[in-house]
């Protein structure tokens, strides 16, 4: 048990020697390692900070990227609508230009039909009348006292009608 168990004069020695190590280590190790310790808290510190800057900023230029995006789209929404209404106008326009002159050909033709069929309206009460005088000459020229005689005549003038 005597491994076990230090003796008192090891104790002593190792305490005289441990309590000057520590003073030693304190200037020469740990005042340069806790300063190191100091200055990579104090970097991993602004490198934080950077980074939640760098968020920050990220997010503001996502931010104004989204509002962008929204008022190209609504230009653009604007554009087409504006360009549907114009060709809308545009057809309607078109249609109603081609339907006033649709309207237009229609009363000239039918201003020319009238013209026409007042022309052929008097052609025919001339050529009535003309056929009427004809009649009249022929049957003063002929005395149509008798039955038979009106028949022959009547009859004659069917056979002319005929050839013409």
């Amino acid at each position: 048990m005597e491994l076990l168990t230090p003796g008192s004069g090891l104790i002593i020695w190792q305490a005289i020697i441990f309590f000057p190590l520590v003073v030693l280590l304190y200037f020469l190790a740990w005042k340069p390692i806790l300063a190191s310790l100091k200055e990579r808290e104090t970097s991993i510190t602004e490198a934080l900070n950077t980074a939640e800057q760098a968020r920050l900023e990220i997010a503001t230029l996502k931010s104004d990227n989204e509002k962008l995006l929204k008022l190209a789209r609504e230009e653009r929404d604007k554009m087409l609508k504006d360009a549907r209404d114009a060709v809308n106008r545009m057809k309607d326009e078109a249609a109603a230009d081609a339907k006033k002159t649709a309207d237009r050909i229609i009363e000239d033709a039918r201003q020319a039909i009238n013209i026409e069929k007042q022309a052929a309206m008097k052609d025919v009460r001339t050529q009535v009348a003309m056929f009427s005088l004809e009649v009249a000459e022929k049957l003063m020229k002929k005395n149509l006292s008798s039955d038979k005689a009106q028949k022959d005549l009547v009859d004659g003038y069917i056979k002319e009608l005929k050839l013409n």
